[in-house]
C-alpha cells in the first residue's frame, strides 16, 4: 500500500471498531446494549493495535495527525508529507464512521435520544468547562504522543510490533483519564466523525456541537507538541 491508503485504511478500522463498540454499547436494542466503560475502552485499544499493526509497515502506523506532527517537529518526518498523511487520516476516520452507521443504521432509528446517537460519532465533555476540557485533552494526548515517541526512538516509525504496547498505552489512557471528556486524544478522530454526524440522514439527530468541537482538535494538538518537546529535552 502507499502511505496515502495506508493511513486512510488504518484510520478507517481504527473509527470502524471504535466507533462500532460505541455503537454497540448504548444504541438500543444491540446485542452489547449497556456494555459500559470497559467495553468501550477495550474496543477503541482493539482498534488501535488492529490499525497500527494492518500499517505499520507502508506508512508507519501514525493514525493521528499528531503523531505525523510530533514526528516533523523532531525531524523525524518529513514535513512535505504531512497534509498528505493528514488528509488521509481524516477521510479514514470520515470513511469508518459511516460504516458504522451503515452497520448499525436500524439501531439508529430505534435510538431517540439524541445525545446517544451523537456519543457514537464524536466527543463531549462529562462536565462542560472549557479550560478543564482543554486540560484534559492536552494531559490525555501528552502520554499518548510521548509513549509513542519512546517507542519509534530506535527507527522513527511503528513497527507491528509496536502495535500491541499503544493499544494498550490508549486503553490505560481510556481507562484512567477517559472519564472527563472521552479522550479523543486524536483531532480526526472526533472531527471526522463529527462532519458524517452532521452529514448522514439520522432521524432525531440533534446538533453536532460544533461549539464544542475545536477542543479535541486543539488540546491534542497541543498535548502532542508539548510531548514532541519533552521528548527532545530527555533526549
Amino acid at each position: 500500500m502507499t502511505p496515502f491508503v495506508a493511513e486512510l485504511t488504518g484510520t478507517a478500522i481504527l473509527i470502524t471498531l471504535g466507533d462500532g463498540v460505541v455503537a454497540n454499547a448504548i444504541l438500543n436494542k444491540t446485542k452489547g446494549n449497556s456494555g459500559g466503560w470497559i467495553v468501550i475502552t477495550f474496543g477503541w485499544a482493539i482498534g488501535v493495535f488492529v490499525g497500527v499493526y494492518v500499517t505499520a509497515a507502508s506508512s508507519g502506523g501514525h493514525l493521528n495527525p499528531v503523531v505525523t506532527l510530533a514526528l516533523a517537529s523532531l525531524g523525524k518526518f518529513a514535513w512535505a508529507s504531512v497534509p498528505m498523511y493528514v488528509a488521509a487520516q481524516l477521510l479514514g476516520a470520515m470513511l469508518g464512521s459511516f460504516i458504522v452507521w451503515l452497520v448499525y443504521r436500524r439501531h439508529f432509528e430505534v435510538t431517540t435520544d439524541s445525545s446517544i446517537i451523537h456519543a457514537v460519532f464524536c466527543t463531549s465533555p462529562a462536565i462542560r468547562k472549557t479550560t478543564d476540557n482543554l486540560i484534559s485533552e492536552i494531559v490525555g494526548t501528552f502520554i499518548l504522543i510521548l509513549g509513542v515517541l519512546f517507542l519509534v526512538a530506535p527507527n522513527n516509525s511503528l513497527g507491528a510490533l509496536d502495535a500491541l504496547p499503544v493499544a494498550l498505552l490508549v486503553l490505560g489512557i481510556g481507562l484512567s483519564l477517559g472519564g472527563t471528556t472521552g479522550y479523543a486524544i486524536n483531532p480526526v478522530r472526533d472531527l471526522g466523525p463529527r462532519i458524517m454526524h452532521a452529514i448522514l440522514p439520522i432521524k432525531g439527530k440533534g446538533g453536532s456541537d460544533w461549539q464544542y468541537s475545536w477542543i479535541p482538535v486543539v488540546g491534542p494538538i497541543i498535548g502532542g507538541l508539548f510531548a514532541a518537546l519533552c521528548f527532545h529535552y530527555i533526549h
